[in-house]
């Protein structure tokens, strides 16, 4: 089972990164998760997109579409959730009733500095999903205080942390399979 990764933080060491590469080492066994970068996603415009998608854009989708599932790790600023992420989003869900993300199931995590762990930014992100037709995980990882759960490299080393965020993968795989079985029974 392929999991294509991406964090909504374009920091080296952010701790949305760290738990990314945490995922692929905690990945359990049959599943693979694979990093993706969005930084050179440009701004979404309907002008562009009519004009032809750019290159990184559509390598995005195709990576979606190519996933079997996908791990979304979301900052949080200002009580929600990156532009950066939210702007890959947009372009993912594009275009209407043929999106990448149409049935695609997701699971969401999140770290922050902050007693919240990226609650407000998690919810943003899941309302975004569902209006393209994604299937998120219901249950989220929430790591709040993060400074104390990360090393100054921004790799995760709390053993704690790291144990709910092997469970979270064993969930999306189970979700994700029962999400395949949904859609094979709908079709």
């Amino acid at each position: 089972m392929r999991v294509l990764a991406f964090a909504g933080s374009l920091r080296e060491g952010s701790y949305n990164r760290g738990l990314l590469r945490a995922a692929q080492e905690l990945a359990p066994p049959g599943l693979q998760v694979e990093l993706c970068e969005i930084g050179d996603v440009p701004f979404y415009d309907g002008d562009v997109e009519a004009a032809g998608e750019p290159e990184s854009v559509l390598r995005f989708r195709d990576a979606i579409r190519a996933a079997d599932a996908v791990l979304i790790a979301t900052p949080e600023y200002n009580r929600g959730t990156s532009g950066v992420l939210k702007n890959a989003i947009d372009w993912a869900s594009r275009p209407p009733r043929r999106s990448p993300l149409d049935g695609k199931p997701v699971a969401l995590v999140g770290a922050s500095t902050g007693l919240g762990g990226t609650t407000n930014a998690q919810r943003q992100v899941r309302d975004a999903l569902l209006f393209p037709g994604a299937q998120p995980l219901p249950n989220e990882l929430l790591v709040s205080r993060a400074r104390e759960k990360f090393d100054e490299h921004g790799d995760l080393v709390d053993a704690k942390t790291r144990a709910e965020l092997a469970r979270h993968l064993e969930a999306l795989a189970d979700w994700t399979a029962r999400v395949r079985q949904a859609l094979e029974l709908a079709a």
